[in-house]
């Protein structure tokens, strides 16, 4: 019989599996994509260090570890319902039916819709797509394209399409309207690109922004940003531009925009039309829970881990008994996180069960938790150590309730 359910095979729910299969625990992990990795197949990126982080290789690492430690991963198969009877997990799956006394949702995250006129034409696709294509179906997505939407993820892909040969002619902001809020404000996306300026290729970028620690000095800067932008990696980042509209007849053949004041304004009689083929947009991410929502789990709204999460444990237990989630669903950081939450929730479950022999193990786990996102190079949200005590906070609440 086996006795953990993963769903997912991402960074968290690979680990996870690794650790409680390390432990004696029969472990299955059910996956809707043909492939373990998650959205590690699609990373590539240079660290500080000048080292590269090559997310397929390290889903290749943790895709051996597993198998060697004797985990059934069933790719290719989606779960549609999920109930609590008898104690144990009954886990509806387009492969039939699994019961379990331990549950973990890996699900991971999703990217944020942001619709813009023009957006169902062939070409425009989500940036996390286009990175998908590029670095797992070594698909070409065009030969010139615009990102649209200037965030931590949309910027490390923009580099990655760029290393795979792929001209981006600019990255600019959505229209500012109820949908885009913050995303289409010039003043709200410079103080969030200012978190991760310590990365720019350019030491006059990281130099400046190191002068960024005033409002004045940011209300400044915004009032003699250039229109054109600046440029990291060639590519020019135009945070006082928007885009109004895609336009193509049969596919993407070009985007209308115009320039923007400091408050997100269009400026009358700017608008032009600049060259497409492609049309990456980049609304961001949020955590896929409604797996978690079906299972009945209680949540909490809180925009520094991305929006609505399962509340949970330090150890990854959720509120109802065998209940446990890892990774992006607990909210929104990066793969080295959720490889360190997941190896907490497979020790979590192993001791659940009395198969745990080494407690301090666990404590480790948990406390490299904290050391891996200190250490994080991105956070993909500000104040996400606030956030995360917050969640402890309402979970040690909601249990004494």
């Amino acid at each position: 019989m086996t006795n953990l359910l993963i769903v997912g095979a991402g960074p968290a729910g690979l680990s996870a599996a690794i650790a409680a299969s390390e432990q004696g625990l029969r472990v299955k992990i059910v996956d809707e994509f043909p492939r373990p990795g998650g959205r590690l197949l699609g990373q590539l990126h240079e660290e500080p260090s000048g080292t590269w982080w090559n997310g397929i290789e390290e889903a290749k690492r943790l895709h051996e570890q597993a198998l060697a430690a004797g985990v059934i991963i069933e790719c290719g198969t989606s779960v549609y319902d999920i109930a609590n009877t008898n104690k144990c997990w009954n886990i509806s799956t387009s492969n039939g039916k699994v019961e379990v006394p331990k549950l973990l949702l890996a699900t991971g995250a999703a990217e944020v819709a942001v619709p813009i006129p023009g957006w169902t034409l062939p070409g425009v696709m989500s940036i996390g797509a286009a990175q998908v294509m590029t670095n797992v179906q070594r698909v070409k997505v065009g030969s010139r394209g615009v990102v649209i939407g200037v965030n931590v993820l949309s910027v490390a892909i923009t580099r990655e399409l760029q290393l795979a040969g792929i001209q981006v002619d600019r990255m600019l902001l959505p229209v500012s309207n109820t949908l885009t809020k913050e995303a289409g404000s010039p003043r709200n996306v410079m103080d969030s690109m200012l978190r991760v300026a310590h990365l720019a290729p350019s030491p006059i970028i990281r130099f400046g922004s190191r002068l960024m620690k005033w409002s004045w000095m940011k209300e400044l800067a915004l009032q003699l940003l250039p229109t054109n932008g600046i440029q990291m990696w060639g590519i020019p980042i135009q945070l006082k531009t928007a885009a109004l509209e895609i336009i193509g007849d049969k596919q993407v053949e070009g985007v209308r925009i115009a320039n923007l004041t400091p408050d997100g304004e269009s400026v009358p009689g700017t608008e032009k039309v600049i060259s497409a083929d492609f049309v990456c947009i980049a609304g961001g991410l949020y955590p896929l829970v409604e797996l978690a929502a079906i299972a009945g789990c209680p949540f909490a709204y809180l925009p520094e881990l991305g929006g609505h999460v399962p509340l949970h444990s330090e150890r990854m237990r959720t509120p109802l008994d065998g209940l446990y989630v890892a990774g992006n669903i607990t909210g929104i950081e990066s793969a080295k996180v959720a490889i360190s939450q997941g190896t907490v929730a497979g020790l979590s479950i192993a001791d659940d069960l009395g198969c745990l022999n080494d407690k301090q193990r666990l404590k480790s786990a948990i406390d490299k938790v904290l050391i891996t996102r200190q250490n994080a190079t991105i956070q993909f949200h500000p104040q996400i150590a606030h956030g995360r005590a917050s969640i402890q906070t309402l979970f040690a609440n909601h249990e004494i309730n």
